[in-house]
């Protein structure tokens, strides 16, 4: 398994899951992203705007098995679970 690409496919998980986010608060709320950001962590929904974040990591993902990168799709994957683990401990 080659590391560089795991990496690079990590990079692309969160890279995709930060963007996704942006673009929900962007579009679908009256805030910045910054402020955005801070006033859905103050009301506890910070792990779902990651959530719904996390849907182009799901186009990502589907693009790299695609294109026959399995070992950056699994980096996909573990981001993911990465994300997924930090937004259930805070």
């Amino acid at each position: 398994m080659n590391k560089k690409d795991l990496f690079v496919g990590f990079l692309i998980g969160i890279a995709s899951a930060i963007l996704g986010s942006y673009i929900f608060i962007t579009f679908f709320t009256d805030f910045n992203f910054i402020a955005g950001i801070q006033i859905m962590k103050s009301q506890g929904n910070l792990g779902k705007i990651i959530t719904l974040g996390s849907i182009l990591t799901l186009a990502a993902f589907g693009v790299l098995l695609k294109m026959n990168k399995e070992t950056m799709a699994r980096g996909v994957a573990l981001s993911v679970i990465i994300m997924a683990i930090t937004t259930m401990f805070t």
